[in-house]
């Protein structure tokens, strides 16, 4: 048996560990961010997620994977899995819709910046399982090498929307040094090829590693703009036209750092956010209430 003073060292480490701990706990930061659920092998690397009017969450996989749109229910359980004809995924980076159930899969992924086929897919008829396809060329009116010098590598897409009859596409900087300054293109919603017009850039702070745009989304009433990093959420609000950075923009911190690369509105006031399996850590599901 351990004699009285091994028992008073035992005692005073266990303290002195429950005081770390407790220390610890006290000075995390409490998250907003609620799981819904740990998503199922198939969607290990969710890159994006939508909504359409059959109050469906659709998703999709990143580079590596095959042309498969899938549809869950808000519990992040997979109900179908569409195969999307005469379509290829490049590097599907994220999904859009409009006011008729389409969606649209953004084919933009470009972590080199040296593609000069990217590609948006108008998918129709999803919810009558009547599927049809039309695609939306384009390239970036200020890109003129590919890949540009380091300092400019600003051409790689993970994250738009789809407003009043066109696309918005905001740019993930992996220039070296970068500043966190996303760049907005314009491009029709038509399908054709098209040259995408520079209409604006945002500085969303100066660390690369918090501030990369991953993904976004736009309510039903098309007033509200979500913009997604591994850690953060921009709500832009109160914009007018094209001038999407010229209303207001209030920066929400998750304290929940992830590589999330989903995000859509469930509604007006709660957004649904994904991320990818990243070592261990399998993908997941989350919602947050918007304040």
């Amino acid at each position: 048996m351990p004699g009285i003073n091994e028992i008073k060292i035992l005692k005073l480490s266990y303290l002195i560990l429950l005081m770390t701990i407790t220390v610890s706990c006290q000075k995390g930061k409490k998250t907003d961010i609620i799981k819904i659920n740990t998503l199922p092998k198939d969607l290990n690397e969710i890159s994006g997620i939508t909504m359409l009017s059959d109050n469906r969450v659709y998703a999709i996989n990143d580079s590596g994977n095959d042309n498969t749109l899938f549809s869950l229910n808000q519990k992040g359980e997979i109900l179908q899995q569409i195969k999307i004809p005469k379509t290829k995924n490049i590097d599907w980076e994220d999904l859009a819709y409009d006011q008729e159930n389409n969606i649209y899969i953004g084919d933009f992924g470009n972590n080199s910046n040296s593609r000069k086929d990217l590609k948006i897919y108008r998918v129709s008829g999803v919810i009558s399982n009547s599927i049809t396809v039309s695609t939306i060329e384009f390239i970036f009116e200020d890109q003129k090498k590919f890949p540009p010098k380091k300092k400019n590598l600003n051409f790689d897409v993970e994250a738009f929307i789809y407003l009043n009859g066109n696309f918005y596409l905001f740019t993930k900087n992996r220039s070296k040094k970068s500043k966190g300054i996303t760049k907005l293109y314009k491009v029709s919603a038509q399908p054709g090829k098209y040259m995408a017009k520079l209409i604006g850039s945002y500085k969303t702070c100066t660390s690369s590693s918090e501030c990369l745009i991953t993904g976004a989304a736009i309510n039903r009433s098309g007033n509200k703009i979500a913009l997604l990093t591994h850690n953060k959420v921009y709500l832009l609000t109160n914009f007018k036209n094209d001038q999407l950075f010229e209303g207001n923009v209030q920066e929400i911190k998750l304290n929940h750092s992830t590589q999330k690369e989903g995000i859509c509105f469930k509604n007006d006031s709660t957004l649904f956010i994904t991320d990818e399996k990243m070592g261990h850590r399998k993908a997941k599901m989350y919602k947050y209430k918007l304040k």
